[in-house]
């Protein structure tokens, strides 16, 4: 299959994961596929976590309207590009990953009749509103957003709760096929063991307790900071947060107040190689929040490494995590919660090693890989070119079940 991929995605973060593990998955499995993106930053100068630095100072410098109007605008250069990527490239279909404002994958779809494929992540109108800033043309880019879900052939949002909020803005549900995050094995084969990772990460013989990616506020990475220092917590308990983020200095400043010193310490970006490393060194993985519509990353990571997950019990989440199986769930509206949870596991060794046991099979029993993502898209390509009823519409992980027999 010839597949055309357009993306608007320029920063070195989960997103480019996602981005780059896809592409090449698709080429493993004998497909070619053009790529159709902004210019790429040098990859030796970016770490995982990066923001593009023209784009950052760019949104900060434009009043709100001109810049989305921008965001806008660049559909028009996309479709150029595209225009002559499909009369050199000849591609069997289009596989887009959606963005604010973006247009140009839903004007070739129209344009030369090429079947569609949309990868939805997040409602970006909603979260743009919520969590980035707000947003001037608010009637604009809802209506443009409805428009691109609706015009696609099929659309791939990664859980079935965003799912639901797709098909209540119109779009069928025959055409919406959940495909949630993966992993790549061959990144996570050669990880330390949990004891010569804490060697090399300067923390021998401690209990750890990790986090990885970008912090934000509403992550709750303060709720575990009060409770290492309110005595439940063992004296070798240790925070390692492997990323950078908005909320980072508020974290350190709150740790320094609580007395906590050492045992707190933040990474900042690291190259993207160098997570498992990382990783491997967690007794406990965090994942305190989460919006209601992801598939966070960094649990397909954590599952890789069979770590033991604490998360809280939502339906994006236990669409992958079955309490008491693989992760220990705790009610996000509970207060202390998240913090019994710890506790638990922390006087609980039994538990932490059937939890990690359970995480170990996750991922070959659901098939959480960027592989078997790839050949689910492919199978969902090749009934649209064959103009055949889609093929796993809906599908999504379903831990429950899959360990069934």
């Amino acid at each position: 299959m010839r597949i055309l991929y357009h993306h608007r995605t320029a920063s070195k973060d989960g997103q480019a994961v996602h981005i780059e593990e896809m592409i090449q998955a698709l080429r493993s499995l004998g497909h070619e596929v053009h790529v159709v993106a902004p210019a790429a930053p040098d990859p030796g100068g970016q770490a995982m976590g990066d923001e593009v630095n023209w784009v950052r100072r760019l949104r900060s410098a434009l009043p709100r309207a001109l810049y989305e109007l921008l965001e806008l605008g660049y559909s028009l250069l996309a479709y150029s590009r595209l225009s002559r990527a499909v009369r050199d490239f000849k591609p069997d279909v289009v596989y887009e990953r959606y963005n604010l404002f973006l247009l140009a994958g839903w004007l070739i779809k129209k344009r030369h009749g090429l079947p569609l494929l949309l990868e939805v992540n997040a409602p970006l109108a909603d979260e743009r509103e919520k969590f980035s800033g707000g947003l001037s043309l608010r009637r604009l880019a809802h209506w443009t957003e409805g428009l691109v879900w609706r015009g696609a052939d099929v659309v791939l949002p990664v859980t079935r709760v965003l799912a639901a909020d797709i098909a209540r803005r119109g779009v069928p549900p025959e055409r919406l096929a959940v495909i949630a995050n993966g992993i790549n094995e061959a990144h996570f084969q050669h990880a330390p063991a949990p004891a010569d990772a804490k060697a090399a990460l300067g923390c021998p013989g401690s209990f750890v307790l990790g986090f990885t990616g970008f912090v934000r506020d509403w992550h709750g990475v303060d709720r575990v900071l009060h409770w290492l220092a309110a005595g439940d917590a063992p004296a070798n308990a240790r925070l390692l947060v492997v990323g950078d983020g908005p909320a980072r200095p508020a974290l350190e400043a709150l740790a320094q107040q609580l007395g906590l010193g050492e045992r707190v310490r933040f990474t900042g970006v690291v190259p993207r190689a160098q997570v498992p490393a990382h990783v491997a060194a967690f007794d406990i993985a965090l994942q305190p929040a989460v919006v209601a519509y992801a598939s966070p990353l960094k649990l397909f990571e954590y599952l890789a490494l069979g770590k033991v997950i604490v998360a809280p019990r939502l339906p994006n989440i236990e669409e992958v995590l079955v309490d008491g199986d693989n992760a220990l769930l705790f009610d996000a509206q509970a207060p202390q919660a998240l913090e019994q949870a710890l506790t638990r596991l922390c006087r609980d060794p039994a538990l932490c090693t059937r939890l990690g046991s359970g995480a170990a099979a996750t991922i070959g029993a659901l098939g959480l890989t960027w592989r078997a993502n790839a050949q689910r898209v492919v199978a969902l390509g090749s009934a649209l070119l064959r103009r055949e009823p889609l093929p796993c519409t809906l599908a999504s992980p379903q831990p429950g079940r899959a360990r069934q027999p």
